[in-house]
């Protein structure tokens, strides 16, 4: 699957932003305090950024509407999962191709801050399902 521009152009952003945070302030911060960081400083670069976004689900013909709650959204196409874990796990990675699925979007990233670079923390999650 080819990455369309404007999905790079964001990702890349979210990297850089990711990359600065953790310079600043290193592995040590809870998930939320990175969440509402990097919310504020994605908004001042001019994205638009929802936090804690309810993903439904329907279920045989019937509506769940909150059944899931991802982190960020970010130009509303790109999804961002934020941990701050000594280790990835392949749930996270799962977690982030679910919410592309149910909203028919194609990328989205797993922002670990709790490695000692923020390099090793980052995790590209492509949802390889044809999105109308």
């Amino acid at each position: 699957m080819s990455l369309i521009p404007v999905h790079a152009d964001i990702t890349g952003s979210i990297v850089d932003t990711a990359i600065h945070l953790h310079r600043d302030f290193g592995p040590s911060l809870l998930e939320s305090t990175y969440e509402v960081l990097l919310l504020d400083e994605l908004e001042r670069r001019g994205h638009t950024v929802q936090a804690q976004v309810v993903v439904p689900l329907i279920y045989r013909g019937r509506l769940i509407e909150k059944a899931f709650r991802l982190d960020l959204l970010v130009d509303h196409v790109v999804v961002i999962e934020v941990k701050s874990t000594e280790r990835s796990a392949p749930v996270h990675r799962m977690q982030v191709l679910t919410y592309l699925r149910l909203m028919r979007l194609q990328v989205g990233l797993v922002l670990n801050f709790g490695f000692e670079t923020m390099k090793a923390g980052i995790d590209r999650v492509y949802n390889d399902r044809e999105v109308p």
